[in-house]
């Protein structure tokens, strides 16, 4: 019988080799369903750290534009400015030719640029032409003007202009010959130009309300804008800004003072601003730019909404111009959803919405299910 089964084992492989070579399949094959996997989780890795990379600078966009809005809500204008840039083509000039760049709507006015070869020299004109303009005006404006040149080596001008009549004023800037070696490149001259409207007559419309000294008995400060006073209650300001709480309210000099001079160079914007305090439909496209800036500048969210309403409701100004306000003023969002289902926004570039920690989850989650699916 064990004959028989040593010759029916003859021949055959040991079942411990085949154990061992069963085994080291196994490892091998172990081995290399490991090195696939290393090189899976390897891709994973750095997917994983190329999403962590984006939302590390997501979360710092969204700092930063926070940090930007709070900084411009520190810092609001408080002056009637803007800036005018143009391009000008000037590289075939001759002497009495010129250029005028667009039109823009600043404060109910239309202002422009112009730049002429007269003489052999370059001239700088800002033109003034204001949009139903009362029988008498003026407007006295302070006007810095730059020329970028062509190695960083910029050159500017200041200067006043006194406006009584739509036109243009200005400055002999510079000869021909410098604006050509200096500031020309590729036979266009690059002009920036700051405004700022330091004083306007004639344009008041007639007003709604008096702050005027017959208010005297019912008042218990004046606050004084250029040479015009203004009899007002200090509490009732306290409560609709915060600028004026601090101001009238607070432990500053000025709280304790009968008469306050404020910084403010329009009196006539001013009193349109006081009149929307206090609840008076004083806003129109003639001062709607005026007050905004008051509406930021001494932070009143009463006029704030006065004037979002007024941009969408009421004004005829482009759309361009309204999200310039806006924007310019700290207006943030205006929106409208008109019969057709539409909705019409005015956006503050710094009020769009960040995202949430749900929202940041949920997109690693869907993009750890792309990779799975295509790696998997």
């Amino acid at each position: 019988m064990c004959k028989m089964d040593k010759e029916d084992n003859h021949g055959k492989e040991p079942t411990y080799e085949i154990l061992l070579k069963s085994i080291q399949f196994l490892v091998e094959r172990a081995e290399k369903v490991n090195k696939e996997n290393q090189q899976k989780f390897d891709q994973l890795s750095d997917r994983l750290q190329s999403i962590e990379a984006s939302i590390s600078k997501l979360s710092k966009f969204n700092v930063d534009a926070r940090k930007s809005k709070d900084d411009a809500r520190k810092e609001p204008i408080t002056e009637k400015s803007f800036k005018l840039k143009h391009v000008f083509n000037v590289n075939r000039f001759m002497n009495g030719m010129h250029s005028f760049s667009e039109s823009e709507d600043h404060f109910n006015v239309k202002w422009r640029m112009c730049v002429e070869r007269r003489n052999n020299r370059l001239e700088f004109y800002v033109y003034c032409d204001p949009i139903a303009p009362p029988d008498q005006w003026s407007i006295r404006t302070r006007t810095e003007c730059k020329l970028f040149g062509r190695y960083e080596n910029d050159v500017s001008r200041s200067w006043e202009n006194y406006y009584e009549k739509s036109g243009g004023l200005g400055i002999d800037f510079l000869t021909w010959e410098d604006m050509r070696k200096k500031y020309l490149v590729d036979g266009k001259l690059t002009v920036e130009t700051k405004v700022t409207i330091v004083e306007t007559t004639g344009w008041a419309k007639p007003k709604i309300r008096v702050f005027d000294e017959s208010q005297k008995d019912v008042s218990d400060v004046i606050l004084v804008a250029s040479d015009t006073k203004f009899y007002v209650l200090k509490m009732f300001l306290s409560s609709q800004s915060s600028v004026f709480k601090a101001l009238l309210l607070g432990s500053i000099s000025e709280s304790k003072q009968s008469e306050v001079k404020l910084d403010v160079s329009d009196p006539d914007d001013f009193h349109y601003f006081l009149e929307v305090l206090h609840g008076e439909p004083a806003i129109d496209d003639t001062n709607v730019e005026g007050v905004a800036l008051l509406a930021d500048m001494y932070d009143a969210p009463t006029v704030i909404r006065r004037c979002q309403e007024f941009l969408l409701e009421k004004s005829k100004k482009t759309v361009e111009k309204k999200r310039e306000i806006a924007n310019q003023y700290h207006l943030g969002k205006v929106e409208k959803t008109g019969k057709s289902g539409t909705t019409t926004h005015i956006r503050n570039h710094a009020d769009l919405p960040e995202p949430t920690l749900s929202e940041m989850l949920m997109f690693i989650v869907v993009i750890m299910l792309i990779i799975w699916w295509k790696f998997g």
